[in-house]
């Protein structure tokens, strides 16, 4: 199939695209990598009036450190940030996670704005993103705000943006050096969207410890008893028995599916907190 006839249009600046956003709030999509918008064009189960081309918007790909973290622009590909691997100085998670994404020619492409606020449930960003306790800058016609990425998403492919906000970028805490993290996730096929994933960040020296389970039915869920436990602990508190607990207090589970969403945690406990 392809594509219903659609209006294209490519500003010149993030000003000019919230407004012509704003002008058509119901008809108007944004492209940024097109990774996910595009195949919904061409099986029409999107069918815009208007098409905003941000992809080449300089202000939305940059990377710039701001001293406790780094600002992340939402039209920065997986690929620029797997590439920035060893200069993301507190953040290297960023570039193992972006590295695991899909296929080179899907990173090549692929934003990380357009992850987030594409909002599907097995993908990485809303999952590490949580983890790493980052932010999202939006802006909109009444100006911008500030969410969390925690909350940025509310259930499968649904956010907090407004019909005419846009992800403008996103802040990532850096974390000391003495900090460990581990991000497993399990796909039946190299490349696939993951059955289960999971992230687990410890940082001793800011006092952090987050444990996320991924690739629910909605958005990622915080384990805040076993993440408390693992801090204290460490490698005695990562027992199958108290990871089994921890996944059915996320979700209603069937048996195989808790034992799946139940390994692909430990495994990234032990990233963090080897035997």
């Amino acid at each position: 199939m392809k594509a219903a006839a659609f209006e294209y249009v490519r500003p010149r600046g993030l000003d000019e695209a919230v407004r012509r956003l704003g002008e058509d709030t119901e008809g108007g999509k944004l492209l940024a990598g097109g990774q996910s918008l595009g195949p919904m064009l061409n099986l029409r189960l999107a069918r815009p009036r208007l098409l905003i081309d941000i992809s080449r918007l300089e202000e939305l790909r940059r990377i710039e450190d701001t001293g406790a973290s780094w600002h992340i622009g939402a039209g920065v590909t997986h690929a620029a940030l797997e590439d920035a691997d060893g200069r993301l100085a507190g953040c290297e998670m960023i570039s193992r996670v972006a590295a695991g994404i899909a296929y080179r020619s899907v990173r090549n492409r692929g934003t990380i704005g357009g992850s987030l606020a594409h909002a599907d449930p097995a993908g990485d960003w809303p999952l590490a993103l949580a983890a790493l306790d980052a932010e999202v800058m939006v802006r909109g016609r009444r100006g911008e705000r500030t969410l969390r990425a925690e909350s940025f998403m509310k259930a499968a492919f649904t956010t907090a943006l407004a019909d005419d906000e846009i992800v403008a970028s996103i802040a990532v805490p850096k974390l000391s050096a003495s900090a460990r993290f581990g991000y497993f996730k399990f796909c039946r096929k190299t490349g696939e969207f993951p059955d289960a994933s999971a992230a687990v960040i410890l940082d001793p020296e800011r006092r952090i410890a987050r444990v996320f389970l991924g690739a629910l039915s909605g958005r990622p869920q915080a384990l805040p008893t076993l993440a408390r436990a693992v801090a204290e602990r460490g490698a005695a508190a990562c027992t199958r028995e108290a990871v089994l607990d921890a996944v059915s207090s996320a979700q209603a589970f069937d048996a195989i599916d808790r034992r799946m969403h139940a390994a692909t945690l430990l495994k990234a406990l032990r990233q963090v907190c080897p035997t």
